[in-house]
């Protein structure tokens, strides 16, 4: 009676981890999918957004040097990008862009504040842009607080924030610095990230969203920079486009593909470059 008591718990147990195994196979992991969004920690972005009182505040705090939050360096001139805000409205729907300054009148969208409202409730995300977080990047927050930068933004009287400054124009206390190692930065967003209010997932829940108008803006000298690592080996691809604009009024558009393998130490570059001329 006891062997097989014994073997009956013994069964039950080897079921319990099986099942337990099982479920932890069907996790889904979501992860940004290039280098470039290690610059800017969504999840940061989230609960600096989550604290702040208006959308002028947030911007301050978003690239202020002291709070380390920005460190990104989208077109790698060794400069970290001033990110300024623009926002869209459209009924109780507010669209808040985050638009990185990289040239004289060219602008990289980074990631999109989606909020909206019904009656008294209110339903937001963070939606990273496909080049730099790869496709389906969002925070959502577990649960949704009357936050007070909501109360700003849903007041009677409400204009939307659309920041002043561009490329070569920015704020008296903000000049440009260096990136730091990645390693360090996430260090320092850490205050951020070791929160639980929000949570990433690869899926939307903002639908009213939908009602602005929002032409993304994708600059041609961002760099995308994919890396995957699978069975021991990492494989990182870099792609860039150039164009230069000629006197005569012909274009030259040069495309760069850089694919790097490492494996047990070796490591194998291949690069193809490709040059049209367009007149």
């Amino acid at each position: 009676m006891k062997i097989n008591l014994l073997l009956l718990l013994t069964a039950l147990s080897m079921s319990l981890l099986t099942s337990k195994v099982y479920a932890q196979d069907n996790i889904t992991i979501v992860a940004p999918s290039s280098e470039a969004a290690d610059g800017l920690n969504l999840q940061a972005v989230s609960e600096l957004f989550a604290e702040t009182k208006n959308l002028e505040e947030f911007e301050k705090a978003l690239n202020n040097p002291d709070e380390g939050l920005n460190n990104l360096d989208l077109d790698g001139n060794g400069e970290v990008d001033y990110i300024r805000i623009v926002e869209e409205v459209a009924g109780d729907a507010h669209f808040i862009i985050l638009q990185a300054a990289i040239g004289k009148d060219e602008f990289q969208d980074v990631a999109t504040i989606e909020v909206e409202k019904n009656g008294d409730s209110y339903n937001m995300q963070v939606h990273g842009n496909a080049i730099i977080y790869g496709e389906n990047y969002y925070y959502h927050p577990v649960h949704i607080r009357v936050w007070p930068i909501f109360t700003w933004i849903y007041r009677p009287v409400y204009r939307p924030y659309h920041s002043r400054f561009y490329f070569g124009f920015y704020p008296r206390w903000w000049r440009p610095f260096h990136p730091i190692h990645r390693n360090v930065y996430r260090n320092r967003v850490v205050r951020y990230t070791n929160r639980n209010t929000f949570v990433v997932k690869p899926v939307s829940r903002v639908h009213v969203i939908n009602r602005v108008k929002y032409k993304p803006r994708t600059s041609k000298r961002v760099t995308k920079r994919v890396t995957v690592r699978h069975n021991g080996r990492t494989t990182t691809v870099k792609k860039t486009k150039k164009v230069t604009r000629h006197r005569n009024g012909n274009t030259t558009v040069k495309k760069t593909k850089k694919v790097t393998t490492k494996k047990n130490g070796r490591k194998k570059t291949v690069k193809k470059t490709r040059v049209k001329k367009r007149k």
